[in-house]
């Protein structure tokens, strides 16, 4: 920062004074909101020969009192702007009332036990529940709500020893992506005296005997560098219950590859660790095994080039089962012999389709495959050889997720979920093919009062994109419809059908709710992903304005009645659409979005998400990401729809210094009498874990904010 600390207290003191956005006589009374002005440094970055000016920098401090004091004097802003919207309790009471009925996640059998979680309704968190058989009484095991009293401390993850006798699970505090991993006695429900620390993106994978599992973490960060210093040198561990952390054994690293992350999962015959390289967020995997019968085995390649995806799905003996997109953009099931690895003997299983293999199961000695047939999902059987046995028929436009088991297993169990149909639980009989409902909640609504449709439409270079238009029954095609529209588009990510209670309400109010299924996501595998990617980028953002341009031009909306939503890769997306089209919305909400496309890879994790956008390091790359970065192109003098961006104190996946100089940015440059303001939750991070209250109340106040900028 080319500016000593105390020169800059004395300018943001100086700054939180009274500020206009717009010239107050040009707009509606009272309608001009009053902002503290951000102060500037004076920085800049010469890019390939090219100079970025960077004038709030200083945002990028979160632990600074400065930034501190801007994130009060920007929420007092907000709130009170969102406290005068008299809607905006009705909302919220009708979000707590739909928001507060059971939901069960699908159940897992371990150890001649079944897991599941539950949630009663308005819980900040779900509850961890055991039993011994389907007709036992489901037994308390773990409540993350006893963990913190606001509800901010949630689950990271659990694994259940083979034997059924242990639980390690982890715990992330206020939504931070660094999690604590212990250890509990699942016949006591006492947990024991293991606690492993600075764990990140990892699993655990008990070893047949339940006597350790392997894991993978961070070297300790200091208190000042954990929430925003880059994660480089992920190792894995084995950890020996009983034992402290400081005694875990190293398995494998990679001092030679910073970048390298690693997945491990053991075999269920206990014989093989695999260890899945990953280089940053590109489904482009390494896999390594281990021979775990042998005590001094070596980790060894399986397939030693990060060429494509290898997601492992079972195995049998020395036979490995992967899906891949190796020579299939779609994927295909290949099975690949341990002993003799060598591509040119690898069997195919199941070839590609025309649909887009999603995921794929071994239980009860059958292949359970989950396709995707233009974003909906589609589940076939099929023999370890491929041939077809059945389809599962599924009760409409929706989702599939669950089908976890072993090839032993008679039973597996799935969700099926749809924009009007709450997550329901289904118990699969793995010899009959019959499906039997196993827990299916209660919702405040009439389903049959709504209707879902898909719609193709074509983007600006000429490619069919869908999208899923959900509204109540019969709505007006006269371009006075509310309508939210909500993309993705990245990181092979698949916006599937889905309940959410908080859409449920949108539409109560009489708003449309369109999801369209922009290439950069999974939707048609690989190839699909690659079009909006790096260089390629602009695709998305095309995809997500012709969706836009296809809504107003058959009257579903207007401009003025069309509000944009997205979070993180998707809080990108807004802004860009936002900043290239300031015209064709009238609202927008970015949520924790990666805004600043030259730094992102300066934070945390954010190196890894190259994969996808490339780098401002390289000139081509940088040529490209400066066109569309959110934050460099506000342009002053620009009317910009009313904006809400919102982010989180403690993100640290995509840090608040995206959103909070976007943010400055966008309140200098608004020339119109629309509001930009910024939503700064605290203790809570990037989206994961929130509790059930914190999402009430955001949405409450998204909702509220569209009410007053679309004049609903």
């Amino acid at each position: 920062m080319h500016m000593r600390h105390a020169t800059l207290a004395m300018a943001l003191m100086m700054a939180f004074g009274v500020s206009q956005a717009a010239d107050p006589a040009a707009c509606a009374a009272g309608s001009a909101l009053t902002y503290p002005v951000t102060a500037k440094v004076a920085q800049t970055d010469n890019y390939h020969g090219t100079t970025v000016a960077d004038p709030y920098r200083w945002l990028e401090d979160a632990n600074s009192a400065e930034t501190k004091q801007w994130v009060d004097a920007q929420n007092a802003v907000t709130q009170g702007y969102l406290g005068q919207i008299p809607q905006r309790e009705a909302i919220r009471q009708r979000l707590t009332k739909l928001w507060n009925y059971e939901r069960y996640s699908v159940p897992a059998k371990e150890g001649g036990r079944y897991f599941y979680s539950r949630n009663d309704g308005l819980q900040n968190q779900s509850v961890l529940y055991t039993m011994k058989s389907l007709a036992d009484t489901p037994r308390l095991l773990l409540d993350p709500n006893t963990l913190a009293a606001d509800g901010t401390v949630a689950l990271a993850g659990v694994e259940v020893s083979p034997d059924g006798k242990l639980l390690a699970y982890g715990t992330a505090a206020s939504g931070s992506d660094w999690n604590e991993w212990k250890v509990r006695d699942i016949e006591t429900g006492k947990d024991l005296e293991d606690h492993l620390k600075w764990v990140k993106f990892s699993k655990t994978a008990w070893t047949k005997d339940g006597k350790g599992f392997f894991y993978s973490r961070y070297d300790e960060p200091t208190e000042a560098t954990k929430l925003a210093a880059v994660n480089y040198f992920q190792k894995l561990y084995f950890h020996k219950i009983g034992t402290p952390q400081s005694a875990d054994v190293l398995v494998y690293e990679r001092p030679d590859e910073k970048e390298w992350g690693f997945g491990a999962q053991t075999t269920d015959d206990g014989k093989y660790l695999l260890i899945t390289a990953t280089k940053g967020t590109a489904h482009k995997y390494r896999v390594f095994i281990k021979d775990l019968s042998k005590p001094d085995s070596k980790v060894v390649p399986l397939v030693d080039n990060f060429d494509a995806a290898y997601d492992f799905i079972d195995n049998v003996g020395s036979t490995f089962y992967f899906s891949t997109d190796r020579k299939a953009p779609r994927q295909r099931i290949v099975a690949i012999d341990v002993n003799k690895p060598a591509e040119s003997n690898w069997k195919q299983v199941v070839a590609e389709s025309g649909e887009t293999l999603a995921n794929a199961h071994i239980i009860g000695n059958r292949l359970v495959t989950e396709y995707l047939k233009d974003a909906r999902s589609v589940v076939r059987v099929t023999t370890l050889e491929g041939k077809l046995v059945r389809e599962i028929a599924l009760p409409g436009i929706g989702s599939v997720a669950g089908f976890t088991g072993k090839r032993s297993d008679s039973e597996t169990f799935f969700s099926f979920t749809g924009f009007t149909t709450p997550t329901t639980i289904y118990r699969l009989d793995m010899k009959s093919g019959k499906t039997s409902v196993f827990r299916q909640p209660k919702v405040d609504f009439d389903p049959n009062a709504y209707e879902t449709r898909q719609q193709f439409y074509t983007s600006r270079d000429g490619t069919k994109v869908p999208m899923f238009i959900v509204s109540k029954k019969g709505i007006k095609l006269d371009g006075n419809n509310p309508t939210y529209l909500y993309g993705y588009g990245g990181f092979n990510i698949t916006m599937l059908p889905g309940f959410s209670p908080a859409n449920l309400a949108w539409m109560e109010m009489g708003g449309v709710y369109v999801v369209a299924n922009l290439r950069g996501g999974g939707e048609y595998g690989e190839a699909w992903h690659d079009a909006g990617t790096k260089l390629q980028k602009q695709n998305v953002f095309d995809d997500f304005i012709g969706a836009a341009e296809w809504l107003v031009a058959n009257k579903v909306t207007s401009p003025a009645k069309l509000a944009i939503g997205g979070g993180s890769n998707g809080g990108l997306l807004v802004g860009a659409a936002m900043t290239q089209r300031p015209d064709l919305f009238g609202a927008a909400i970015p949520m924790v979005g990666v805004m600043d496309m030259l730094r992102f890879h300066k934070f945390t994790i954010g190196w890894a998400w190259t994969s996808d956008y490339g780098s401002a390091d390289n000139a081509d790359e940088f040529k490209a990401l400066v066109k569309y970065s959110p934050l460099h192109n506000l342009k002053p003098g620009t009317s910009y729809p009313a904006t809400m961006v919102t982010t989180a104190d403690h993100d640290d996946r995509v840090v608040p210094a995206h959103s909070f100089k976007f943010a400055a940015t966008a309140q200098a440059a608004q020339a119109g009498c629309n509001p930009i303001i910024i939503r700064i939750d605290t203790k809570a991070g990037h989206g994961a874990g929130k509790p059930t209250a914190k999402q009430i109340e955001e949405v409450a106040d998204r909702w509220g904010f569209l009410t007053k900028a679309l004049k609903m």
